[in-house]
């Protein structure tokens, strides 16, 4: 695949059409599976070139990276698609789904799950480059993986405080907004900078077409491993419940739950983190009322879907009780779900827990809800307890 350089900064963004030539230029490929993917794009496109988005040289330079990566792993996908057309017999079955709020152990909850050697979790570089998952002991030698790999080593050094709020590594499982991002349909662009008009738009859009494709991704990725159960975690999953289910009816929902106030903060300060420097108005206040709005919308949505579905498909996870017993709240999940509890999944998982207490994983963030112009009174109030919804009528 043809390098391209570029430098730290930009002067603007750049167009869909331009972005998506430099997508082509580097991939070597043209085919992006059909036009359907543009609306989105073009849309955020044109929301982040706006004043409102306030985005800095920096900024313009992150998110039209951020823009081009998810076109170039659309092209790659496209591609990998038509090498191996036997991935569309890959059956996926009782796959496990970690969702919730942003901060509330999805992903020490869900890196736990993928620990048992009967699953499989979807690693952060398959999620930028999707194919049929290689053999581990070949991935140091993949030049794609290495080089994913010494930016993330690089981004620790260099930012050291991000490195403790949300450690990232390109051989474990991440999230898999960036497979959905394929269609151009991700929160994910929401919580990186203001774009008003875009998440106008996505708030109105079905998720279908979306979850299609990320269960397309799925049945390529995991081609070589197709023995092995799926454990997928995106918060963002909350506000797509029904296309969820319709795509994957046998899911089992693993929702984590935690005090809001706290939540909220942290999720505030994740994004601040991420995006320091990069505009000039998704900070402080502004930024701190994006948050607010977007997970209270995604809180709603799921608890108007869930009623609908069989509850013994779902399993609340109180973050407390599993931040004392993390160990004990998976094996809770196993029996809740009739799943094997096996000695080396007992293993791994203990194993996996004890390491992600020490060194660079262990945890270390510290945030403060006042600094986005947020209270707890209202913080509060956008997120009512919601579990009534579920008890027999």
């Amino acid at each position: 695949m043809a390098e391209e350089t570029a430098p730290r900064e930009r002067p603007d963004v750049g167009s869909y059409d331009d972005i998506a030539a430099a997508a082509v230029r580097t991939t070597g490929l043209s085919d992006f599976g059909g036009t359907a993917h543009e609306e989105a794009f073009r849309i955020l496109v044109d929301d982040l070139g706006s004043d409102a988005a306030g985005l800095t040289g920096a900024g313009n330079y992150f998110m039209r990276s951020e823009v081009k990566s998810a076109l170039v792993a659309r092209l790659m996908t496209q591609a990998r698609f038509a090498e191996f057309p036997e991935h569309a017999d890959v059956r996926i079955e009782r796959p496990i789904f970690v969702v919730g709020l942003p901060r509330t152990g999805t992903t020490a909850l869900s890196r736990l799950l993928c620990a048992d050697p009967g699953h499989q979790g979807l690693e952060m570089w398959l999620t930028l480059f999707p194919q049929p998952r290689p053999p581990r002991e070949t991935w140091d030698a993949d030049p794609v993986f290495s080089g994913i790999q010494a930016a993330f080593r690089e981004h620790h050094v260099s930012n050291p405080e991000f490195m403790g709020i949300h450690y990232s590594d390109a051989a474990e499982p991440e999230e898999c907004w960036r497979v959905l991002r394929q269609t151009g349909k991700s929160l994910g662009f929401e919580s990186l900078a203001h774009v008003p008009t875009y998440s106008a738009w996505l708030a109105e859009q079905e998720w279908s077409d979306a979850y299609a494709r990320h269960k397309q991704n799925l049945q390529l990725i995991g081609l070589n491993d197709q023995d092995k159960r799926w454990v997928l975690k995106n918060p963002s999953h909350l506000i797509a419940l029904d296309a969820l289910m319709a795509t994957y009816p046998d899911a089992l929902v693993v929702m984590t739950q935690r005090d809001p106030v706290t939540s909220v903060a942290s999720a505030c300060s994740l994004s601040a983190e991420a995006t320091a420097g990069h505009s000039t108005t998704f900070v402080g206040e502004t930024l701190g009322r994006d948050q607010l709005g977007h997970l209270s919308r995604q809180w709603d949505a799921f608890w108007t879907a869930r009623p609908a579905y069989d509850q013994s498909q779902f399993f609340d996870v109180d973050y407390r009780s599993f931040v004392q017993d993390p160990v004990g709240t998976v094996g809770a999940i196993y029996d809740a779900f009739g799943l094997e509890w096996s000695q080396a999944a007992q293993d791994a998982v203990r194993r996996l827990d004890e390491e992600s207490r020490n060194g660079p994983r262990r945890p270390s963030h510290r945030y403060d809800l006042a600094d986005y112009g947020l209270t707890e009174d209202e913080v509060r109030a956008a997120f009512p307890d919601r579990r009534s919804v579920l008890a027999p009528t």
